[in-house]
């Protein structure tokens, strides 16, 4: 794997194993990475790993509840995501391609008369090297321009439009399916690569809270009857997301930037859940990170809308999330060193070849899991 340039080449052997990237790596066979979700939403299959006694359990993710503490508070991200991946032509007829990576809320656009512009990141690709001053056109009423270019194919670009930014993506845009789903998106994925909570406010991730996918309105009501309360959250996912970690010690690693939302009304909710002794269950790694980097630049549990660059692994301290309900991960990806800093790198990985030898399927498609 290409290394980030900033990495400093070193001896494997004198970085401690928890902070050794190939540490976190595990034999998968890739009929399990997950290409459809399973044939309707919620029939998927749990893991459970129990931090206090040590064992696992399989069971559906339809028994969710028989596994939650009484009273516990459950934290989702309300994010939806955006159809980001257009498909275009170059001037010259050459075919691109271009994935807006900046939220669509974030969005500040100029007016110029009847047509519109504005700043954004991106990810480009075409035939030939991608420099600056490349132009796409997709359709008569959008077109981009590249103004700098980075690694691994991320670029800073001006988009201008005319009508309405939103509805050219709505109308033209394909959701950014992750790479290891070699497939083309389809009609179906609009419904269930979205969360059935995914508030249309909020529209603008690059890739889906996968662990939210599994719930349904039903399992939802369900949970409220019997006690287990309800929190949103917004964290527009990025590329970084999918991005693996390139640093040999992972604490080089220069962590993706992403845009979060703790409202007064949710924070409220976590301290009242604290301060009566209630667990608090992040729903997902990307509500993990809002909680956790929320309390990082607040340092207590407060309302705060920002950006969060917060990298956890091994070694750091949760101060907010007591319990998490995630997705299984990619190897050398930052997602899996946040469970491995959650449950003890050792514990999840065996629990990945014991979940794995039984059949789970894997990634955003794929089964969930409980760690308690």
């Amino acid at each position: 794997m290409e290394r980030d340039s900033h990495c400093i080449k070193q001896n494997l052997q004198t970085i401690p194993e928890d902070f050794r990237l190939s540490a976190y790596t595990y034999e998968l066979p890739e009929d399990q990475i997950a290409q459809n979700p399973a044939d309707k939403r919620g029939s998927s299959r749990l893991f459970v790993i129990d931090r206090k006694s040590g064992k696992n359990h399989s069971a559906m993710f339809a028994d969710l509840g028989k596994f939650l503490p009484k009273n516990a508070l459950l934290v989702v991200n309300n994010s939806k995501v955006l159809p980001a991946r257009l498909y275009g032509q170059r001037p010259s007829g050459g075919k691109v391609e271009f994935l807006m990576l900046t939220p669509l809320p974030l969005i500040k656009p100029v007016d110029n008369g009847e047509w519109k512009s504005a700043t954004v990141e991106g990810l480009m690709r075409m035939s030939k090297r991608v420099k600056v001053g490349t132009k796409a056109e997709f359709g008569d009423d959008l077109w981009i321009e590249v103004t700098k270019t980075a690694e691994f194919g991320r670029c800073e670009a001006t988009i201008n439009w005319r009508g309405e930014l939103k509805d050219h993506f709505l109308k033209q845009g394909h959701l950014p399916l992750p790479p290891y789903i070699k497939r083309e998106d389809t009609t179906a994925d609009k419904d269930r690569y979205q969360t059935v909570y995914a508030n249309d406010s909020q529209l603008g991730s690059v890739a889906a809270p996968t662990a939210g996918l599994h719930f349904t309105e039903e399992m939802r009501e369900e949970l409220s009857q019997s006690g287990i309360e309800w929190a949103e959250v917004t964290l527009y996912v990025g590329y970084g997301t999918f991005s693996p970690v390139r640093c040999d010690d992972i604490r080089e690693h220069s962590m993706h930037k992403e845009f979060i939302e703790l409202s007064e009304e949710t924070a409220k909710k976590i301290a009242k859940a604290k301060a009566e002794g209630r667990p608090v269950i992040a729903v997902g790694t990307t509500s993990s990170r809002v909680l956790e980097g929320a309390f990082k630049e607040v340092g207590h549990i407060a309302p705060f809308k920002g950006w969060t660059d917060i990298f956890i692994y091994p070694g750091y301290k949760f101060n907010v999330v007591d319990h998490m309900i995630t997705n299984f991960h990619l190897p050398e990806s930052s997602l899996l060193m946040m469970i491995s800093a959650f449950a003890s790198k050792q514990r999840i990985l065996d629990g990945y070849a014991e979940a794995i030898e039984q059949g789970f399927r894997v990634f955003s498609y794929g089964d969930s899991m409980l760690i308690l």
